[in-house]
């Protein structure tokens, strides 16, 4: 059974690709679309997420609700992992 993703994983990897252009810390409750992710670095962020941790998001778990928060894009990213 693979490892669970974390907010953590999740949180490098927007770093690591340049997701949101700021200089405060993003912590596993961080608001994403208040510190700037929008549409565009949303489909971004689900392209690095499928080739990164080998998983499809299905079209229908795309959901604004999904990317609030590293948290959880996390348990999104899990789920589809496990689907």
């Amino acid at each position: 059974m693979p490892l669970a993703i974390t907010a953590q994983s999740i949180i490098t990897l927007m770093e690591e690709h340049h997701i949101l252009d700021i200089e405060e810390e993003v912590r596993a409750d961080s608001d994403l679309f208040a510190l700037g992710l929008d549409s565009l670095a949303t489909m971004q962020l689900m392209l690095h997420l499928e080739s990164t941790f080998a998983v499809t998001i299905p079209p229908i778990m795309v959901k604004r609700e999904h990317f609030t928060t590293p948290a959880a894009i996390a348990s999104l990213v899990n789920q589809a992992g496990t689907a």
